[in-house]
């Protein structure tokens, strides 16, 4: 597989896009406090970047965005007393609860957007995305995001007729 055209590592509580509510004045704004450092988080590690590569610009062609969120696992997934720290037999492999992985994508593909990584949201025409748990597999060992973007055109040559 080809290099990807950008890798990122981002530290933090990965945050879903929620629903917008409006106010009394009528104006909307983001419903979920947790979003807005989550997509700063984004944005600080993309523009980190970024920063080396003084040609870089936005992708605009089609691209393949493929996001790793690592969570948090909650407390009662493990013991107390002296089996506090242990793993409970019963703790689920894989998160299956909140926050929705849409929601983490949407949150992530639009501070990708802010950051300059991406024109537009519609550019991304392949993706693949999953959430693990803190410490599963290669995961990483806090909270946060492994992000890789592909030039789709790097990676499917269309054939000549």
């Amino acid at each position: 597989m080809t290099t990807p055209a950008l890798l990122l590592t981002v530290y933090g509580t990965p945050a879903p896009q929620g629903s917008k509510t409006r106010n009394r004045a009528g104006a909307m704004y983001e419903s979920s406090a947790a979003v807005k450092p989550w997509r700063e988080a984004v944005k600080t590690a993309a523009l980190d970047v970024l920063h080396h590569d003084d040609g870089w610009a936005a992708l605009d062609g089609p691209v393949w965005l493929d996001l790793r969120f690592t969570l948090r696992r909650p407390k009662n997934h493990f013991g107390t007393g002296r089996n506090a720290g242990l793993l409970k037999p019963s703790a689920p492999q894989f998160p299956t609860s909140t926050p929705d992985l849409d929601k983490l994508i949407r949150s992530t593909q639009d501070a990708l957007k802010d950051a300059g990584v991406l024109a537009d949201d519609s550019v991304v025409a392949q993706l693949s995305a999953s959430k693990v748990y803190v410490l599963w597999g290669n995961a990483l060992r806090t909270p946060g995001a492994e992000i890789r973007v592909w030039r789709l055109t790097d990676l499917h040559k269309e054939p000549t007729p």
